[in-house]
């Protein structure tokens, strides 16, 4: 499945659920490879350390369940308007991703206008990943990254 507009509403709608209109929040939403979507929050916690991603969860199912991610996005509620963004994944996450390789499909804001996004392949987002020197120039395979 290819990352598009029902994506982005299924973690907007988790959002929702988990966070008051009036409170900052986030939430992440992932298509697997047979057309489910899994949602996904960050853990508060006091203890900053502890805390995760909030596509983490998901991420987790996923591996759980056997299935490949196709698509991520996280979203995330501004505290100033309360309006709703995309966010890229972060570094730690796009190693995560990494597993399902370089054709996953990730939300990106747009530059030029914040509220709106795009669709780019985690090989877009990472064309000079690091793993690729140790899988003789190819994206390293699920059993590489797994084994």
């Amino acid at each position: 499945m290819k990352l598009d507009q029902a994506l982005v509403d299924a973690a907007v709608a988790q959002l929702q659920r988990r966070w008051t209109p009036d409170e900052p929040g986030g939430a992440a939403a992932v298509y697997l490879d047979d057309g489910r979507v899994l949602t996904s929050v960050a853990l508060d916690n006091m203890n900053a350390g502890v805390t995760l991603c909030q596509e983490t969860g998901a991420y987790c199912q996923a591996y759980t369940l056997d299935r490949r991610v196709t698509a991520s996005v996280c979203v995330f509620r501004t505290p100033e308007d309360g309006r709703f963004v995309v966010l890229p994944p972060c570094g730690i996450c796009q190693e995560r991703l990494a597993l399902w390789g370089p054709d996953v499909e990730v939300g990106v804001p747009d530059p030029e206008d914040p509220t709106r996004w795009h669709t780019r392949t985690l090989a877009e987002l990472n064309p000079y990943y690091w793993a690729r020197q140790f899988a003789e120039g190819a994206w390293p395979s699920y059993a590489q990254h797994s084994g």
